[in-house]
């Protein structure tokens, strides 16, 4: 089982064939770090039908959109030192065209169908967009650090958690962040709450008693509000 940074076993974004099963052979990426949360949506389109005795028009479904993940990553390789564009180029290619034969002989391109798996969430899907954004350098210039915010986009009809039973309770309260070079509390904070005051809310639960001696590959526990 693959395992983040911080001993944890790590979100994983793979090929799956037309049943939605991992691809043999397929191409697969493991979460360098987990991420903090992740956002599931859909929008249907309704339109309006006049109704005469009623202040309020009756609506009609016209179109049922696609449910999209919308999910942030972090990519690091400061220790090592080696361009962490080697780790982000293994998202790229979820979106690269392929070329496969389609039931008449003839050859289609598309992107692959993928599966964003974590716990028990699972979401089949295509990676529709990616941002990558770089955060920190080497001195000749060498990105060590990424953050790349994915949108995949479900054009199949899958129960997104199907491991999950009534009985299997609500799961950890907690999740851990491994500090990397030039992080702060309050940048933490920002990160994981949107917050940057909710620093103390960190050292408190972690007992720290200076927030300016942070260390890097030190793990901090970070409860979930």
């Amino acid at each position: 089982m693959p395992r983040t940074r911080g001993n944890l076993e790590a979100a994983t974004i793979y090929e799956v064939d037309e049943d939605g099963n991992r691809k043999d052979g397929g191409h697969s990426v493991s979460c360098m770090f987990n991420p903090y949360e992740y956002t599931v949506s859909k929008t249907n389109t309704f339109s309006e039908e006049p109704a005469n005795d009623s202040n309020t028009p009756h609506a009609e479904l016209s179109n049922s959109g696609a449910q999209t993940l919308r999910v942030k990553l972090t990519f690091d390789t400061y220790e090592s030192g080696e361009d962490v564009t080697l780790e982000t180029n293994k998202l790229w290619r979820f979106m690269m065209r392929t070329e496969n034969a389609s039931g008449n002989g003839n050859q289609r391109s598309e992107t692959p169908q993928v599966a964003f798996e974590w716990g028990v969430f699972k979401f089949v899907s295509y990676l529709t967009q990616m941002t990558q954004k770089f955060t920190l350098f080497k001195n000749d210039g060498t990105p060590v650090r990424a953050t790349a915010e994915v949108t995949f986009t479900q054009y199949t009809d899958v129960n997104d958690y199907p491991n999950q039973n009534p009985t299997s309770g609500g799961g950890p309260n907690e999740r851990i962040y491994r500090v990397l070079a030039g992080d702060r509390l309050d940048t933490i904070a920002a990160q994981v709450y949107r917050d940057a005051t909710q620093w103390r809310t960190i050292a408190e639960y972690n007992h720290i008693t200076n927030p300016l001696k942070l260390q890097p590959g030190q793990e901090l526990r970070i409860p979930i509000q």
